[in-house]
This record gives structure tokens, sequence and C-alpha cells, in this order.
């Protein structure tokens, strides 16, 4: 058994020291994250761990800034004392309002840089933690690519996200936020006026004055009263709008396959389908996103629906109608009337036969632009955005699951122990097959529905995926990532005799269908599994396969499995002393007296190849591995 240990012994650990703990002195120690490196006094252990903690959820998101700070920032003896870090630079490319920008200012740096060119954006996003964008900047593919995976954060300023390619930042980990309820009551007014104003003819009417006509008769329009509008999008414009048509005397519909109807009828609206919705209405306004399921769903097919006479305002986006199949629903008398407030490409061509129609009303996008939308819209947005560089998980986020800062709080130091329960994992695999069946268990005292284990899933991904790809994990892209790489993850909840107060009593991780470094890490049903706990707010290794440990996870850690006989611990620590390697703890599981053992050594600093020789050597070690935490 002596040269096969010998030959897991020389296996070297395979990946990055991402999250490292060393000794520097006999008073501090240094926990480095990334690039942001922080001293904390040994004796504030609580605050020792709580910061550990803090960056450690943050990593989950990688919303905290990554900068090369000059040298180690230290704490003093207070714990109330703050981290200092360099400040993240913040790159607005169109205008924000300036109590957004105060908000901005007060944690970063900020660049404002209007008008830039894709390529001048993706010159400028690699120097940058968030970009602020309204609907013109795109922020494509290039621009993520661009970013060299330093860009944390896309800030929205507005509802839609369709200039930003969501799936390409979830690729690359950046979270997107944006401003949904600091313009809700901007748009939907001007939905209101742009209605009534068709309805009207005020726009034509106004400008047949200014040309010195008097055209009373030319300009007659038509009620509103007992007409039938169809709010094409129950969110919260649209659900907006209906209040004020509601309260204008119109019939309202709807139609949104994912409002509820309860909501609907507390405001007095009847749910119906997209076909009736079309064919009854006598106006209709649109409020749905752009998606791939909407883009011009108002086609020549839908337009020859609609009951004629039909009138169309738009203050949701341009790209959900075929602006050429309304020009001629309008030429051929179908749709009565337009009123535009966005298009598909903005600014529309100055020749455009939309824009140019004699019954077509059209505004340059002023659906947010009152004062107070626009000072609401750059608080809300500036807010998200500095909340999710210091890793807090906005309520907005666009493409990361909504995790509530209490859960986020309670499960931080289950946060620790399930990136070095993954990181163990993948470890203890040997061969070129790879990982792609992952089981985890969570124990614990509460109902299982209480659980919300999203965090600690991400975790356990990235524990596993990062050591071995060049991917960096965290909650917005782990899931996604899991499904790139081939990674199958399933979660199991089972509810133990333990303290309700503490949210997961243990985390087990299951690795099937792969052959082990460490065969004592085999279960009988041939899986490799490891079980971790969290004790006194430190995570803890307590299983590996069958045998029970009690190991720190902090710093490297041998794992041996030899016959129990004495003078075992004695003998491995010697080796280790005269290597001039430090010993941190020792723990010692077995099965039964004199039998099999497993011992776990803990050690500061990483054994060089010729000591893991002469550990393998010892004639009571059958085998052993090492494993960089």
């Amino acid at each position: 058994m002596a040269s096969s240990s010998a030959s897991s012994a020389c296996t070297k650990h395979i990946f990055p020291s991402t999250l490292t703990s060393s000794s520097s002195s006999s008073t501090t120690s240094l926990l480095s994250f990334r690039d942001t490196t922080i001293s904390i006094p040994k004796l504030l252990s609580h605050s020792k761990h709580h910061q550990r903690f803090y960056f450690a959820v943050n990593n989950a998101v990688k919303t905290t800034v990554d900068t090369t700070l000059p040298s180690s920032v230290s704490t003093t003896t207070n714990p109330n004392d703050s981290v200092v870090a360099a400040k993240p630079t913040i790159l607005v490319s169109e205008k924000l309002g300036s109590a957004g920008i105060e908000v901005l200012r007060a944690f970063g740096h900020v660049e404002c840089a209007y008008d830039l060119s894709p390529e001048d954006l993706c010159k400028k996003i690699s120097s940058c933690d968030a970009l602020i964008v309204r609907s013109g900047t795109k922020v494509t593919r290039q621009v993520l690519e661009a970013a060299k995976g330093r860009l944390k954060v896309v800030g929205r300023a507005g509802v839609g996200i369709d200039n930003v390619d969501l799936q390409a930042a979830t690729e690359f980990g950046c979270l997107v936020v944006n401003a949904p309820t600091a313009n809700t009551i901007a748009a939907a007014e001007h939905g209101i006026a742009l209605l009534a104003g068709m309805a009207r003819n005020v726009a034509q009417a106004d400008a047949s004055m200014k040309a010195g006509k008097w055209e009373r008769s030319k300009y007659v329009g038509v009620s509103l009263v007992g007409k039938t509008l169809a709010v094409m999008g129950f969110g919260k414009v649209g659900s907006e709008v209906a209040r004020r048509a509601k309260g204008l005397g119109m019939n309202v519909i709807a139609h949104d396959p994912y409002a509820p109807a309860d909501r609907a009828r507390a405001v007095g609206v009847e749910l119906v389908s997209f076909d009736q919705a079309i064919s009854t209405a006598d106006f209709i306004s649109l409020h749905m996103p752009l998606t791939p399921a909407t883009n011009k769903i108002f086609d020549d097919h839908t337009f020859s629906r609609m009951k004629k006479g039909v009138r169309i305002v738009n203050v949701a986006r341009g790209g959900v109608i075929d602006e050429d199949a309304l020009v001629k629903a309008l030429d051929d008398g179908i749709v009565a009337q337009a009123a535009l407030d966005v298009f598909t490409e903005e600014p529309p061509a100055k020749d455009s036969k939309l824009v140019q129609h004699r019954n077509v009303t059209v505004t340059p996008h002023l659906g947010a632009s009152t004062k107070e939308a626009q000072e609401g819209v750059a608080i809300e947005i500036a807010e998200a955005v500095v909340g999710a560089l210091k890793g807090e998980l906005s309520s907005t986020a666009v493409n990361a699951p909504m995790v509530p800062p209490e859960i986020v709080s309670e499960l931080a130091p289950y946060v620790v122990l399930a990136e070095k329960l993954g990181r163990l994992a993948v470890q203890l695999v040997s061969g070129g097959k790879g990982i792609q069946s992952v089981k985890v268990v969570y124990t614990t005292g509460r109902d299982p529905d209480d659980l919300d284990t999203r965090l600690l899933r991400a975790m356990i991904t990235k524990g596993i995926i990062e050591p071995i790809s060049d991917a960096i994990v965290n909650l917005v892209n782990a899931d996604f990532t899991a499904k790139q790489k081939g990674l199958r993850l399933s979660e199991e909840r089972v509810v133990v005799d333990s303290s309700p107060d503490l949210p997961v009593h243990s985390i087990q991780v299951q690795v099937s269908n792969v052959e082990s470094k460490f065969a004592s890490a085999v279960l009988d049903g041939g899986q490799i599994s490891i079980e971790g706990k969290v004790k006194y707010g430190v995570p803890h290794l307590t299983t590996v396969g069958s045998f029970a440990v009690d190991v720190s996870l902090e710093g490297n850690l041998i794992l041996c499995r030899q016959v129990d006989q004495p003078g075992m611990i004695g003998r491995v620590g010697n080796i280790l002393g005269d290597e001039n390697v430090n010993v941190s703890f020792m723990s010692v599981g077995r099965t039964s007296r004199r039998r099999k053992a497993i011992m776990a050594i803990g050690v500061d600093e990483e054994p060089n190849k010729d000591t893991l020789h002469k550990i393998g050597a010892v004639p009571a070690i059958e085998e052993f591995v090492f494993l960089n935490l």
C-alpha cells in the first residue's frame, strides 16, 4: 500500500489558492479573499469569523470589488471599525439625475461618459466595476467580454432590459439590476396622455394652428367613455394605466399570462386571452416586455384580427410592433390612429413612414421623463448598484435569485462550509472522467420548506467547478455554469432532532460515478461522501466516508487511513516537524479499537513531495491524500 500511497502523495492540489488562511505572526491571522486582503487580530475571534463570512458571502454574489490593495488593511482592536477597501469605478454612460450621481460618488469613483460608441465602450469597460445605462447603450456580449471579468454589475436606469444581453451577463457572472418602480407612475401618465391626446387629435390640431389654420371640423375626435381598452401586459405600468382608464369611464380588459386574476379583479379588470383582447378592443395599450416571444408580435396577422378603427398606444418597447405592418394597417384603415413613444430603432430615421404618418402621434421616448421620475430612477438605480457592489442581493436583480438579506446573514458560516466541502470533494476525485453527478443532503431541525438552499448550492457548485476550470462561479451564474459543465446537482432536505434556532445541522456532499484518490471516503454504494457542520461559528469536517472526524476547515489537510495502533500520531508528527511543517491540529476517527482509523492532520504549510513520500512510507499507513482548503 505504501507505493500507491506515495503516488497519491505526489499529486499536486489542482486548484489556485483563492481563499487561504495562514499564520503571519503570533498575534494576527491573514485572510486573503481574491485580491482583497485584511489583517485581523486573533484576539477578536468573533470579529475574525464575522469578517471572513462577510467576504465569503460577497464572493457568492461576486459583486464585491476585487481590487489589489497596496498593503494589508489592518483593523484596530475596536470590533466596530470598518474594513477599508479601494473604491470601485462606476461608469455612467447616459445622463442620470444628480441625486443618483451623489449616491454613487459617496461610494466610488464615478465617470460620466455619454454618447460612447460601441468601440469606445469596449475600451473603457475593462477598468470599470459597474456600468449604469438607460435605453440607448447596448450592453452586448462583446462589451461583457471586453470587461475581462472585472464588471460586477450593470444597472439599467429604467424597467426594460432588452438592451442588455442577459444571457451573456449571466455567463460572465455579472449581476444586472434595474429600477422598476420609480418611473411607473410617469410611464402610466404618459400612456394616458397619449391615449387622450390621440383620441382628440391634440398634436395634429396644435400643428395646424401653428401653421396659421383653423380646422375645427377636420379634427373631430372620439370619446373615451364607454370604450373598451385592452391593456396588453398587466405589470406595474399596465395596472396603473388600467386604474386611470377606469377613472375615465372606460371598460378595461387585460391580457397577461402571468398576472394573478385576483390582482386584476381588485382593479376591476377582466383578464382575457390574447385573441379576445385584440379582437374586441377599441383602444389597445401596450405594456409588455420585449422578449423573443413578443418580438414583432403585432404583425400583419395580428392587425388583421383587430376591430376596424382600433387605436393603439405604445409606451413599452418599440420592438413588439412590426412597424412596416403597422404602416400598412394604418393605410388600410384597420388601425385608425397610433400614439407611439418607443420605436424599434431609437431614434428612428428622419424619413420614417411611421413617424411621418398623418394618423400617428409620436414622442421621443418620454415615458419616464418627468422631473420626479428622473430623480427617483436615478436614486433607485444608484442604490441598487451600490448595494450590489457591497455584495448585497438586490431586490431588483434581473438575472439572480432573490435571497432575502436575513437569510444571507443567517447562512453566512454555512456559505464557507459549503464552498470548502465542494473543494474537498473535487480533490478527492481521481481519473479523467470528471464530476457529473452530485447529491447534497442538508439536515435541519426546521421544516424543510423553510430552508432556502440557493446560496449554499451556488457555493458548493463554486467549490467543485472553480478548482478545475477557469470559470468564476457565483450566485448569478452557478446553475448556468453547472449545466454548461455537465454537472447535475440534486438536493435533499432531511429533518433531524436538532435545534431549530440553527438553519442547518449538517451538509453532506456525495459524488457518484467517479473513482477516488482516497478509498476511505467512498461509501458502500460507491459514492464519495464528506459531511460538515458549523461549530462555534467555524466550519468543520465531521465525516469522511463512514469515518467520523472533527476537523476545523482551515489551512491544509492531510487525511491518512491507518492501522489503529499506538504511536501513529507521533510518527507522522515527527516527519512533519523534521521538515518544518507546522501542525495546527490532529483528529483520529476509527471504526473500532485496533482496526482501521482515519487521522486528519491540519498543517499550515504545504508539505513538499519528499515529506509526503515519507508519510506514505510509514508501514501502518494504508493510504493518504493531501488537500488544500
